[in-house]
């Protein structure tokens, strides 16, 4: 379990998940996904929600917001 504190602008880099992982928002989250092969995403994620990802999921993760994003990841194994 890892939790992750991002200010406005600041991204993950590229890396791909070894492992299935479920994401809870501690606050509100403005994240802009860039995914492999030029797609881009953006996504508003109110605080509190939960969502899971499966493994092998690669992308970098960008706080498009105007103020400090934090949420709480959890590796499933």
């Amino acid at each position: 379990m890892t939790r992750f504190d991002f200010e406005p602008g600041q991204q993950t880099g590229w890396h791909t998940h070894g492992m299935d992982y479920v994401i809870t928002t501690l606050t509100e989250c403005n994240m802009r996904l860039e995914l492999p092969g030029g797609e881009i995403q953006q996504n508003h994620v109110p605080a509190g929600s939960v969502y899971k990802r499966v493994e092998g999921t690669e992308h970098n993760v960008i706080n498009a917001g105007d103020t400090v994003m934090s949420f709480v990841e959890v590796e499933l194994k």
